[in-house]
């Protein structure tokens, strides 16, 4: 099936899933045309049909409880209950059951399409599972207070971008959300909470087209925001035509993992509810220069990927038992392949739709 027909396909079958906002899909079309990682990061759906086609030698690999849509602009910042910075993985909206080595090829290939992409393909991908074999076998988070310290410099926010995004919260539109959103937002509000107004906002790749909203709240003498984002199953089931739930949790929180305390689900589970501030963002590693920075974060990547694919006893022990006898260049090869196989979905799309 041909990508167009496939992109028409999925999106059908996500209006079944939660009240689509059509205008946001449009401007996640005219995203998709900018490049081809950008347009890798918008289409987990065709990456979930076509993978195990393009890389058949993997498909068989142990099935662990996996992110699914990962790639190097997945990963930032957070604080934990004891308000510690830490870094890692921070959206599980794709997760499901899936042969580990498909998050590792995700992430090499997404390494490989970034735009400023840097470091040898190859080295990438040997860098990224030197890490994953780290974090897999020594499982725990990344806590940019302790041992990471030195991402610190490279990741938290300038006095700049903070301006940026209390303009950008300033600019969100009024909207009126559906009652049981504002409840579960009035919920993970602090005590003595003054609601200042309601709003939409639209932000992502792959989740442009699901209903966004936030609360933007007066408390003890400043803003504080929270996000409510329509959550729905895996594309991986969509393009399996399997029933499922969505996962969200079961990674953002177990395991090896210092958790958001205000990452929650909705009564019902239909909305993903975080807190939204300057210092809980994602990483633009695209951006970053430095061969160097640039392995050390692709290694601190994958043993992330790690930590969380060790989070189960028994996936730990199954991939521990897998990965030696996988050839050595099988990450890179797989990314080689995949990425090729998107860039000429990439091309299609870019044939078909309007310039820019």
């Amino acid at each position: 099936m041909t990508f167009q027909r496939d992109n028409a396909a999925f999106e059908d079958w996500l209006r079944d899933q939660c009240d689509v906002v059509e205008d946001d899909l449009v401007y996640k079309h005219e995203r998709m045309q900018k490049d081809a990682f950008t347009f890798l990061r918008a289409t987990f759906f065709r990456w979930a049909r076509r993978i195990e086609k393009l890389c058949p030698k993997l498909e068989d690999a142990p099935a662990v409880l996996s992110v699914g849509d990962l790639h190097i602009e997945n990963y930032g910042t957070w604080r934990d209950a004891e308000g510690r910075l830490v870094w890692g993985i921070n959206d599980f909206d794709e997760a499901a059951v899936i042969p580990y080595p498909f998050d590792l090829v995700r992430l090499a290939t997404s390494a490989r399409l970034a735009p400023k992409a840097q470091a040898d393909n190859r080295v990438a991908a040997a860098t990224i599972l030197e890490g994953y074999r780290e974090g897999l076998a020594n499982p725990a988070p990344s806590l940019l207070d302790e041992q990471e310290s030195w991402m610190r410099p490279f990741v938290v926010c300038s006095d700049e971008e903070r301006r940026d995004f209390w303009d950008e919260v300033k600019d969100y539109p009024d909207a009126e959300p559906p009652a049981e959103v504002v409840s579960a937002l009035k919920e993970s509000l602090p005590e003595g909470f003054k609601i200042k107004r309601y709003a939409s906002r639209r932000k992502g790749g792959g989740g442009l087209g699901r209903p966004r909203f936030v609360v933007i709240a007066k408390w003890n003498g400043g803003k504080i925001v929270r996000e409510a984002k329509a959550l729905v199953p895996s594309a991986w089931h969509w393009a399996h035509e399997t029933r499922g739930k969505p996962r969200f949790l079961d990674l953002a929180r177990k395991g090896f993992r210092a958790p958001d305390p205000h990452l929650a689900l909705s009564d019902g589970d239909g909305y993903i509810i975080r807190r939204i501030a300057p210092d809980q963002r994602k990483i633009d590693l695209s951006n970053r220069s430095g061969p160097r920075l640039r392995l050390d974060l692709l290694w601190a990547q994958g043993f992330d990927l790690g930590a969380v694919h060790a989070a189960k006893r028994s996936a730990q022990e199954a991939i521990a038992d897998d990965l030696p006898k996988r050839k050595d260049d099988w990450l890179y090869e797989a990314a080689k392949t995949a990425a090729e196989d998107v860039q000429e979905d990439f091309d299609e799309w870019k044939k078909v739709r309007l310039p820019l």
